[in-house]
């Protein structure tokens, strides 16, 4: 049989056409300098291994998206976001601990209120925190809501299921809303289970009717659980064994959630409504109460929800911020070290000026790809001046930020680019010097248990190393 090589060689021609009109898409619509460059030299050279990313991965293909959402939200704003039914009584106005610049900037940012009256506990590691979970649920009078990014059908799955029915045969209401793409291999009978026990669950995608249906790359990363409006739980626990530590490789896991009592349970509850009403069009019927904060409640909290259909990068802006705010220590917690241009320039800044700047990252891997490069941004962090160490005896999965003896934020959100510009995630900023002395003690606890790296770990590593190191962090835009 005779090859047609004219064939082949007229394919991969138009191939690099395509190649080309989408390295000129890729400059004008991508985000960051970095990511244009990327695409645009990969698409120009090799459109036959890239073409097809770039039209699930590629940035430029979710403006539609963005601006569907984005009017969503503002719509549902106007419907069902009024103070006086789904926010309690705030003041945004300065604290005698964070600066009033600094407590206007958080709340512009993420467009919710510093909210007086809570009071906020750590939960540190699997247990505890589905141990809190659970149990509320088994308290829930009138509803739950539930919503991670993950969600195994495994023993830990199973048992969230059975809590929820057990919840709905009582009569509670209960939300359900996983993410599609990080709860990829759930079960179909697992959803049937749930909605055949009365529990309103849906899929969240960033793909509704005929937006961005190429869509891939945007997740909903958020973790929450609301109980009847008056406790909520946010933080870094997925819904699966691993997070209890049965995954041998990277056990024992590390993470922390935070369970959350007073009036910005409805800011939190909030940022799930938002994300629900973009799924299903209608609003959960479920308001959360007017809470009357108890005598000696003084803690002051902020919820920051962020996502790729905010006007600005907020939640790499969150970090900058916070960063900024530090004048004595800022230490964070993340199990991937990808930052963009802005929050690094905040961290070398922040070592220029004297402040303790601590990241504490992972001893062992998940992500090949982005240990690699959170290796290399590691290096140049301590070259700037910034202290890393690295978690020894189990992977590190917690996100955590304390800001000298005052202010922590704890929740979903990683010190990488996929949270700062493609995941939907949720942070709970703290104001409370006994709060701030909990999460510092935690901390101490885990530098314990971690070693301070110098230049030496990349200095030493061979060279194919090197060479994957940086080979990875040209993925950082999409990492």
């Amino acid at each position: 049989m005779h090859f047609d090589w004219s064939t082949l060689g007229t394919l991969l021609a138009v191939v690099h056409v395509f190649g080309l009109i989408a390295a000129c898409h890729a400059i004008l619509n991508t985000r960051t300098s970095q990511g244009a460059i990327a695409w645009a030299v990969s698409l120009a050279t090799m459109p036959y291994l890239t073409l097809i990313p770039y039209l699930f991965l590629g940035r430029s293909k979710f403006e539609g998206y963005a601006d569907a959402r984005r009017i969503r939200n503002e719509t549902l704003r106007a419907r069902a976001h009024s103070p006086e039914r789904d926010r309690p009584a705030a003041s945004t106005g300065p604290t005698d601990l964070l600066s009033e610049r600094v407590i206007r900037t958080f709340a512009q940012l993420g467009g919710m209120p510093l909210v007086p009256g809570n009071t906020v506990r750590t939960l540190v590691n699997g247990e505890a925190t589905f141990s809190a979970i659970f149990d509320a649920i088994e308290q829930a009078r009138h509803y739950v809501i539930v919503q991670f990014f993950i969600v195994h059908a495994d023993a830990l799955g199973d048992m969230l299921k059975d809590v929820l029915l057990a919840a709905a045969q009582r009569g509670v209401r209960v939300y359900f809303l996983y993410d599609s793409i990080g709860s990829f291999d759930l079960p179909a009978s697992y959803v049937r289970d749930l909605r055949a026990g009365g529990i309103d669950v849906h899929p969240f995608s960033a793909k509704r009717r005929f937006v961005n249906r190429f869509q891939l790359n945007f997740r909903n990363h958020r973790k929450i659980v609301v109980v009847d409006g008056e406790r909520a739980y946010v933080g870094g626990h997925n819904v699966g064994v691993e997070y209890l530590g049965a995954n041998t490789r990277l056990s024992p896991w590390r993470d922390t959630h935070i369970e959350v009592r007073g009036p910005v349970v409805a800011s939190i509850q909030f940022a799930f409504t938002e994300d629900w009403y973009w799924v299903t069009q209608e609003l959960p019927g479920s308001e959360p109460p007017a809470v009357t904060p108890r005598d000696g409640d003084d803690m002051q909290c902020l919820v920051m929800p962020t996502g790729p259909a905010d006007r600005q990068e907020t939640c790499s802006l969150f970090f900058v911020e916070a960063i900024n705010a530090a004048s004595k220590r800022i230490w964070i917690t993340t199990p991937y070290l990808v930052p963009d241009s802005a929050v690094l320039s905040a961290l070398r800044l922040a070592a220029l000026r004297g402040v303790d700047v601590r990241i504490m990252i992972p001893c062992r891997r998940d992500h090949y790809v982005v240990f690699e490069a959170s290796t290399l941004y590691a290096y140049d962090a301590v070259r700037a001046g910034i202290r890393i160490f690295r978690y020894k005896p189990g992977f590190l999965h917690q996100k955590v930020v304390l800001i000298d003896d005052v202010a922590a934020a704890i929740g979903s959100a990683n010190l990488d680019n996929r949270s700062f510009r493609l995941n939907f995630e949720i942070m709970v900023l703290t104001v409370h010097r006994g709060f701030a002395a909990e999460v510092e003690a935690m901390l101490e606890h885990d530098f314990a248990q971690s070693f301070e790296i110098d230049r030496s770990e990349y200095r030493n590593a061979p060279a194919w190393r090197k060479i994957t190191m940086h080979l990875a962090r040209l993925f950082a835009p999409i990492l």
